[in-house]
């Protein structure tokens, strides 16, 4: 079942649904659904520096992105075609028996801005900041200053707790993320 604006203030009210700072309800919440805004951390491709990228030494032997963090008052160019990794400003923790939804904005999704590419999955009991994928599916620059509404949440109640928490799994390789951690897939690797 989809929370309504109505439940989502509930769940925050209660400290069932923890977001840190906490939005100001008036202008991020919908009916349906809560903005966050875009923190100042965005991780980009080292494009010049590799022919390709392997994905099982991504971040081990192969550097293959490196961390920009924007100024207050700064913003990050994200170029047509341009493919970066940036975190939400809040901190999102939910409990074992709702999900979430990363879901783009429409004011900035008519500039050509996508937020996720296949993400956007926020899993029962995750805790941490929100990587978004941000494409620039248009053709003009677009300036993206931090502390800006950049996507949405909605949540999912569920039938009831799911039996492994994601901050509970051997494989929870996000949890706790505080900036735009490049992929781990590499570790599925080490697993097997």
């Amino acid at each position: 079942m989809l929370l309504t604006d109505s439940d989502i203030k509930k769940f925050l009210a209660e400290g069932k649904i923890k977001i840190f700072p906490v939005p100001d309800l008036k202008e991020a919440l919908g009916s349906c659904s809560i903005d966050l805004r875009l923190g100042y951390s965005f991780r980009v491709f080292e494009i010049s520096k590799y022919p390709f990228i392997d994905p099982y030494k991504n971040g081990k032997n192969q550097e293959t992105t490196r961390e920009i963090d924007v100024e207050q008052g700064a913003f990050f160019m994200l170029h047509p075609g341009e493919f970066v990794l940036a975190t939400t400003l809040e901190t999102v923790s939910l409990p074992p028996d709702i999900a979430g939804r990363l879901e783009g904005r429409s004011s900035l999704g008519r500039l050509g801005i996508v937020v996720h590419s296949t993400a956007s999955l926020v899993d029962p009991g995750f805790s941490g900041k929100i990587v978004m994928e941000l494409g620039n599916l248009g053709k003009i620059p677009v300036a993206l200053y931090p502390g800006m509404r950049v996507c949405a949440l909605t949540f999912d109640q569920l039938a009831k707790e799911v039996e492994v928490p994601y901050g509970k799994k051997k494989s929870a390789k996000y949890f706790g993320q505080d900036n735009p951690v490049e992929s781990k897939i590499g570790w599925e690797k080490e697993t097997k």
